[in-house]
């Protein structure tokens, strides 16, 4: 009855034309990936209507270019400072110190055309795999900072460490240090409106990442919940950064359920620390509508550093157009010979990097995978298991990390170059 009805009110109709006027948006001006279209094609036509409602939630991502014009016009000022650097590395007229530098240069190039990521040379790099080593280390150089702050984390908990930090850093801002900190809307959600506070009211400055004002009933918010900051980015006076896994919570000191916390971070001194600067600056740009000078107390000259690491930061998001985190990933296990170890908490991949791993083992290099023993997100660790299962077939080999919980997001190529950071 309710089928005749609708077809003679010629409801069906247009629910019909309406529904394939959205697969046609779909088709031709939003999704690249296939498989995703074909998912959300799936959708829109099993549930009419209220599928376009869903994809207009959690999936689309046809307003991002609107979204972040603002960033972009912004991003103009930091291209212009560094172009004729990007033009000797596009050409190849950089020179690298060593001879095994010269096996990364295509992938250096990829990333600096994708990204604009610049690849420094004269870095020292501290690698910190235990949270109360690393925060230890980030507390005393917030002590010694003498001029600025730039701080950007995608959780920060209401707890005993994050009292701390934000403690530490409005004592700073006490003493005319400029402190700027960027928090993520939804992995601070559960903050308490006034944690800020005494960081503000010392004269630091908080800005948050797509805060979520009014939570599920606001769809505009809701649909942003593909567009988080997951970035763990410290710049200190322009001369010390860190970059890694860790956010800033007693768990990662492992005091949560999940035991002993195994990450990795990187301190980094030298020119990669400009990169840093560089990125932080252009998301404070976007979420507290500042556009900051490049004046010389952000950039001061770098001094000589007994490390020879050659650097590249990297940043992946809704405004890059080629996905380069994934793309220096596939061209990392590609360019692999010997070994390739990769530590992962949510081991998902795509085909592209599925296949290029499956690839690697078949030709008989040495792939060995490290996720964790025990589930904090239970879907994806079967997922994660289910990824594994593929590579072992492959003749990959996988190992679980039994003691507490790992969160390092790392991939190490034939003992020369590797990838520290923060996207799973």
């Amino acid at each position: 009855m309710l089928l005749e009805y609708l077809i003679s009110e010629g409801i069906l109709v247009t629910i019909i034309l309406i529904n394939l006027l959205f697969a046609i948006s779909l088709v031709f001006f939003e999704r690249k990936n296939p498989s995703a279209t074909l998912a959300w094609l799936a959708v829109l036509f099993f549930i009419p209507v209220l599928g376009f409602i869903l994809y207009l939630i959690f999936g689309q991502t046809f307003h991002r270019e609107k979204m972040f014009k603002v960033k972009a016009e912004l991003d103009k000022e930091a291209k212009s400072l560094f172009k004729e650097q990007l033009e000797e590395l596009r050409e190849y007229k950089a020179r690298p110190s060593d001879e095994e530098l010269d096996k990364y240069l295509a992938m250096a190039h990829m990333l600096l055309v994708n990204d604009m990521a610049l690849l420094t040379e004269n870095n020292q790099i501290h690698v910190y795999t235990d949270g109360n080593d690393k925060f230890n280390a980030l507390q005393d150089a917030i002590k010694n900072a003498t001029q600025h702050i730039h701080i950007e984390y995608y959780i920060i908990r209401n707890d005993d460490l994050g009292h701390k930090i934000v403690a530490a850093l409005a004592e700073k801002a006490k003493e005319g240090v400029e402190v700027r900190l960027i928090y993520d809307g939804l992995g601070c959600a559960r903050l308490p409106r006034n944690f800020f506070k005494e960081l503000t009211d010392a004269g630091g400055q908080v800005a948050g990442f797509f805060e979520r004002k009014i939570p599920l009933l606001n769809i505009r918010v809701n649909y942003k919940k593909n567009y988080r900051d997951h970035r763990k980015i410290v710049v200190i006076d322009g001369t010390t950064g860190f970059v890694g896994g860790f956010n800033i919570g007693d768990e990662y000191l492992g005091k949560g359920p999940l035991g002993y916390w195994r990450d990795t971070h990187l301190k980094l001194n030298g020119y990669a620390v400009d990169m840093l600067q560089i990125r932080f600056f252009q998301d404070w740009s976007f979420v507290a509508k500042e556009v900051l000078d490049f004046e010389t107390k952000y950039f001061p000259e770098q001094e000589e550093v007994t490390g020879d690491a050659a650097v590249q930061i990297v940043s992946c998001g809704p405004d890059t157009q080629w996905e380069p985190i994934k793309k220096g990933f596939i061209a990392l296990i590609n360019s692999a010979t010997e070994t390739i170890y990769i530590q992962s908490p949510y081991f998902v991949l795509d085909e592209s990097v599925m296949e290029a791993l499956k690839i690697a083992a078949l030709t008989g290099v040495d792939v060995r995978v490290m996720i964790p023993c025990k589930p904090d997100h239970p879907l994806v660790y079967w997922a994660s298991y289910a990824n594994v299962g593929e590579l072992l077939d492959a003749g990959a080999r996988a190992y679980t990390y039994d003691n507490g919980f790992i969160h390092s997001k790392t991939v190490v190529v034939d003992g020369l170059a590797s990838s520290v950071g923060t996207a799973n």
